[in-house]
């Protein structure tokens, strides 16, 4: 008991276990894998329904000038951006499905069919249309986060999520609904003006 070490740690002087860093991290990741695992039980329900496959959407007629509705982006980029009031839906699990026409300003035009789920703020491609008016189903099925914080110019997925389709987060109501939305600029139609 001389030693000088056994004044500052006496349990390993007496032959006791002294706990390392290593039981330390041990010890942290049960920890974290019980919480886990009592989070994924909690939660799983709603997980399972998320992963659940959509059944297969079908496309809308190719959009009529028209039926265009435009929505300002950014008042610095110099492309147009429409949707087709004619292609708005809207179900139970708050998807909104809508063809989105971007128009360049040498007069190119991009033609697609998407959804935008409100409650999870994910986007995802159905199809592309083709300038023979047909359309030609995504390879990618998957949903994709929207980018909130995108300070680009062509930053409509998180503007049409923000501003006219989910505004809040709230899934909005009927397709009716959005085209006044769409039509007064935005999120001034909240609250039912």
């Amino acid at each position: 008991m001389n030693d000088p070490r056994c004044k500052r740690h006496a349990r390993s002087c007496r032959g006791g276990v002294r706990p390392t860093w290593a039981w330390r991290v041990l010890i942290l990741a049960v920890l974290l894998v019980t919480a886990r695992a009592a989070s994924s039980a909690a939660g799983g329900e709603d997980e399972e329904r998320r992963k659940a496959p959509e059944p297969e959407v079908g496309l809308p007629a190719y959009p009529l000038p028209e039926n265009l509705i435009p929505f300002v982006v950014s008042a610095n980029s110099e492309n147009r951006f429409l949707i087709d009031s004619e292609s708005l839906t809207t179900d139970r699990d708050g998807i909104v499905r809508y063809t989105l026409v971007i128009i360049s300003a040498s007069g190119a035009e991009n033609i697609s069919y998407e959804g935008m789920n409100c409650t999870t703020a994910e986007r995802r491609l159905y199809a592309m249309a083709h300038a023979d008016r047909t359309w030609s189903r995504a390879r990618s099925d998957r949903w994709m986060k929207i980018q909130m914080r995108d300070y680009s110019l062509n930053r409509y997925h998180a503007t049409l999520f923000q501003e006219y389709f989910c505004p809040v987060g709230v899934p909005s109501q009927s397709p009716d609904e959005i085209r006044r939305a769409l039509r007064s600029g935005g999120r001034s139609w909240v609250g039912g003006s």
